[in-house]
């Protein structure tokens, strides 16, 4: 069922209630999610993106539906990830002749997933325009790296929309479509989630390509993303977010991560907590064991914070498993201007420590010296080391 966005264009995407994972399972979904697609009816008939694989046939149908897909008279493909480009080979077979905008780096993924079947691809660049009649044409913007080297957004005139594709996009299902409609304490947690675990590591990219949209002196009533709810109600609020969020983003938190084994580890952990708030009970201080909380809900207090203290105990001369595949994890997301300690326990040889500190800073992390180190369970000597590196943490 499409739904009107303004004046002649229409959200005709899915709204996907039951999501639970994303990429694979490496994003969690909590809120549901959505894949926008759109319907713009000019002069010119223009579909902009289409839907994940497993809806492409609900997609054509309902599609169907709304307009004689003959009538369409261009393809918009944003962004070749099967997210957005899931129902194109469905589409296609319905419609094979039907011109598709996209960047160069965009048919070389829509043609790696889904073979060469001689589609009609015109390829854009940034400030190439396409005439859609009354007066309006559509500007396209490449977004490299935003997050993908095919990546573009897409602008339209006379109704000043902006068709971000994944940026300002969150995991977040809207039924009733728009940002103020929405709840708005669920919609800004999406949307720092999104961009902690998604965009982050193109942060110097986002803060670039910010620059060179408002360059363009482009009026935007709407920026309607590829997930999630379509900005209406003052679009400038989450660009002014990413903004802020691009430039080394942190808040007055520190975050304590660790996983145990028998529980000396957590111990250390808690009192590092407790440490914390008593030297400075202004800043907001959280704790998650990597095993028992989501992984990308850690990461997006990461993200918030100017502090993280990490702890393991040492297994086989090394650090415990969860711990290590989330240090992978972290690196990825290449965080900037935060500092970080390493705790842990140990019974004989007591590596994990060391260990973290060196991955922390292959992390990008800034480590203190200061450290917790407790030889099986922590006693009152062990956790007299716990003042000093909050202290150094603290600085």
């Amino acid at each position: 069922m499409r739904k009107l966005v303004k004046n002649n264009v229409s959200w005709v995407g899915y709204i996907d209630w039951e999501l639970e994972t994303f990429h694979g399972d490496d994003y969690s979904i909590k809120n549901g999610s959505s894949q926008n697609a759109y319907l713009v009816e000019e002069e010119k008939t223009v579909l902009i993106d289409t839907v994940w694989t497993p809806h492409r046939f609900d997609f054509v149908d309902n599609l169907k539906k709304e307009i004689d897909l003959n009538k369409i008279d261009y393809i918009i493909a944003n962004h070749g990830e099967c997210d957005h480009s899931g129902a194109l080979s469905a589409l296609m077979a319905e419609i094979p002749d039907t011109p598709i905008y996209c960047t160069a780096q965009c048919v070389k993924s829509l043609e790696g997933q889904y073979g060469k079947h001689g589609w009609n691809f015109h390829t854009v660049k940034t400030g190439d325009t396409l005439e859609i009649g009354n007066g309006k044409k559509l500007i396209f913007v490449e977004m490299k790296m935003l997050h993908w080297p095919d990546s573009m957004a897409t602008y339209m005139t006379g109704d000043n929309i902006l068709f971000s594709n994944d940026a300002f996009g969150q995991h977040f299902a809207v039924e009733e479509l728009f940002n103020d409609k929405a709840d708005q304490c669920l919609l800004y947690k999406e949307a720092i989630k999104y961009y902690t675990n998604i965009l982050n590591p193109f942060s110097a990219l986002v803060a670039k390509k910010l620059e060179e949209i408002n360059g363009f002196n482009l009026q935007i009533d709407i920026i309607a993303p590829s997930h999630g709810a379509i900005w209406r109600e003052r679009p400038q609020q989450i660009v002014e977010k990413y903004a802020q969020w691009a430039e080394a983003y942190q808040e007055n938190q520190v975050t304590v991560v660790y996983d145990t084994m028998w529980e000396g580890t957590a111990k250390i952990a808690h009192r590092i907590a407790e440490e914390l708030h008593r030297q400075s009970p202004e800043t907001v201080v959280k704790v998650f064991s990597i095993s028992k909380a989501d992984k990308n809900e850690i990461m997006t207090e990461v993200f918030k914070s100017k502090a993280i203290v990490v702890g393991s105990p040492t297994v086989s001369n090394s650090i415990i498993s969860s711990v290590a595949g989330w240090l992978e994890f972290l690196k990825q997301l290449k965080f900037k201007n935060k500092r970080a300690a390493a705790f842990g326990c140990y019974g004989w040889s007591g590596e994990s420590v060391k260990i973290l500190q060196e991955r922390l800073r292959d992390a990008g992390f800034e480590v203190i010296e200061e450290t917790v180190r407790s030889l099986w369970n922590p006693e009152e000597s062990d956790f007299a080391a716990i003042p000093a590196l909050v202290s150094s943490l603290l600085k």
